[in-house]
């Protein structure tokens, strides 16, 4: 099957949001949003263009994990398959961009990140949305989880 597959640097326009489907498969939606820079010589100043959303779904694993990962306002860089849906509301036609996030990370050219490898069990918000029992925010961790040595080669 032909699919788009495309690589998005934007900033998270809306806090992520975990669900699961009626079949208990996890879903994590959020809005990214990007905005294109442009040098304007004649001004000898950098400007905005216009801005771009995309809504990002994550599912399985990585529903969980970009639940626990990311927040409001951070810079992401998300690969995923790309669909453009048409949809009349009122008499209106809009235009979606939809993500199905393949893979999702910080964009460390503006900040720095720890990686944290995961165990073999479900994420925290994954394995909280199957038992009832409320996952931890991101605000709430106090310790860090202790460092996973690395793989050998």
């Amino acid at each position: 099957m032909n699919e788009t597959v495309v690589t998005v640097v934007g900033n998270v326009a809306t806090e992520p949001e975990f669900q699961q489907t009626a079949t208990g498969v996890g879903v994590t939606r959020f809005r990214l949003a990007t905005t294109a820079r442009r040098w304007d010589a004649e001004r000898g100043a950098w400007t905005d263009g216009a801005t771009s959303f995309y809504t990002v779904r994550a599912w399985r694993t990585l529903a969980g994990h970009v639940k626990e990962s990311v927040g409001l306002g951070e810079p992401l860089v998300v690969q995923g398959r790309l669909r453009i849906r048409e949809e009349d509301h009122d008499g209106r036609r809009f235009v979606t961009a939809d993500l199905d996030a393949v893979a999702l990370g910080h964009d460390l050219s503006r900040g720095v990140a720890r990686f944290s490898r995961t165990s073999a069990a479900l994420p925290a918000a994954t394995a909280a949305a199957a038992t009832g029992v409320a996952a931890p925010g991101r605000a709430e961790a106090a310790t860090p989880e202790p460092a996973v040595p690395a793989a050998p080669f």
